[in-house]
Formats: structure tokens, sequence, C-alpha cells
């Protein structure tokens, strides 16, 4: 059976990496992934980062950087990540004022455009990682998520579709990896729990936001342990031509963080993943 290498998102288990980043990086290898995608580097030289990860044995493979740390100063930011060896860079997040809708939004696309081609130059791919404020429509009737990839070519920008922020945007991952068939080389593998209309959703994952009553609960899961059907998204992505999917369980609440992201890679061992 085909499968694709499976990466876990550090943020994961930021805490543990804090710590002790090159201990946890060989507990994460002794799991059974074989790459990591970063967020941050600890407080490390980039070097040290690219020494750890070769001796523990674990693929550099992308990054996710703020975007404000990119716009400030493209070429240097980029630079740093070429050094540690990384297949990819991606935008994780937009903070409000540089949503869809606000008057930096259309101006963001054009920088998206030059760190593309900063990534280029040097042989990295740029991703954008969506969450599901993107699914807003444009004045043209397109999301907003879809109007970045129709105005950004695909050599500039590909796709990081995490699945979780899709679904809960109220689109179908499968259907959206699909969509992006040659344009979705990684793939961000997140289960959740919801049920209502759950306030705050982004306090979850450390940004705050303005107060709002709780009429709902969301809850963040190990893959395979939550609400989504992860065999059909993995099947998804081999039909797409991806090449990594990754792991990434914003909050563990009251499982350890390495205990939550090891369910995960050991349920999709059990799929022969």
């Amino acid at each position: 059976m085909k499968t694709l290498p499976v990466a876990v998102q550090v943020y994961s288990v930021r805490d543990d990496a804090e710590r002790d980043f090159k201990g946890t990086m060989q507990k994460i290898k002794d799991m059974g992934y074989d790459g990591v995608e970063l967020a941050g580097l600890y407080g490390m030289k980039p070097a040290e980062v690219k020494a750890i990860l070769e001796e523990v044995g674990l693929v550099p493979l992308s990054a996710h950087v703020p975007f404000q740390e990119l716009e400030a100063d493209i070429e240097g930011t980029v630079a740093q990540y070429k050094e540690i060896g990384m297949q990819y860079i991606a935008i994780p997040y937009l903070m409000e004022e540089d949503r869809p809708g606000t008057e930096k939004f259309l101006k963001n696309i054009e920088t998206f455009k030059k760190i593309g081609e900063a990534c280029k130059k040097v042989g990295i791919t740029l991703l954008y990682h969506n969450h599901d404020f993107e699914f807003v429509k444009m004045p043209n009737g397109q999301y907003a998520l879809d109007y970045i990839y129709t105005e950004i070519p695909a050599d500039l920008l590909q796709t990081e579709l995490d699945i979780c922020w899709v679904k809960v945007a109220g689109e179908e991952p499968v259907d959206y990896i699909k969509k992006y068939a040659g344009r979705a080389p990684v793939v961000h593998l997140k289960d959740f729990y919801k049920e209502g209309k759950p306030a705050n959703m982004y306090e979850l994952i450390g940004i705050e936001t303005e107060k709002k009553e709780e009429t709902g609960k969301f809850e963040f899961r190990p893959v395979g342990h939550g609400m989504q059907n992860i065999p059909p998204v993995l099947d998804a992505a081999l039909e797409a031509g991806s090449k990594w999917v990754v792991v990434e369980q914003d909050q563990s609440y009251d499982t350890p963080a390495l205990e939550a992201v090891k369910m995960s890679r050991d349920y999709l061992k059990g799929l022969g993943w």
C-alpha cells in the first residue's frame, strides 16, 4: 500500500521543545515520525537546529514563520530556514488587521508574491496554511482562500490545507484536497470535537480575541480520535500528489502533549501509514 511520510508540527509539543529540544526531537523520532515542521527556533541558531535534526534523523520539512517576521525581512528570514534545510516555509496565520475584508488584505497578496519569489530563488516552496477566516466571500463570489491561489501563480505559492479549519468553515477536506491536486504538497492532519457554536476558538491557539459568550464546545483531538473521517483524507492526499502529511494538535488539555502526538502517530500506523 502506498503511503506518505508523516511529520509533526512542533507547535503541538512546544513546551517540551522549549525545555529540551533535542530530547523532544528524539522522542518524536522514536514514535515513528519522519520529519518535523517547526514553529520557531527555540532560542537556537539555524545551524544548531540543523545539527540536532540531522543527528536525530528527522527531516527538516517545513516551518511556520509569522507573516510579520517575513514581511519585515523577507530575504534574511528565508535565508535562516534555508540554512536549516527546509523544503517549505508556510505563512501560518493572519492577524485580524491582515485578513480578508480588511484594507490591507489585497496588499498582503502582493507581499505573499514577493515572499514566494524569495523562497523560489533559494529552492524553497512557499505554502499558505489556512484557518476558517479565509472562507469568506470576495466581491467576485470566490472564497478568499481560493482568491489567494487564483491571484498568485502555483510556482510562487502552494497550499497547506488544514483539514480541521476547512471542516470548521463548512467545507469538506477531501473535496478541497482534490480541488488543489498538484498544488497540495503538504496536508495538515488535525482532528477536533465540536458541538454548537463555540466562541473564541482562536484563544485555544494563544490568540487574544474579543470576549464572546460561549454557546458550544470545541476541542482539538489526536488524529483519529475526533470527528474527522481520516482514511478518505489520506486517500485524497495520495490522489492529489501530496508529498507529506503533518500532524498538528494545538492543545492537548489533560493529555500530555507528547502522549497526544504519539496517539496520532499510532492511529496512522494502525492504518498502515
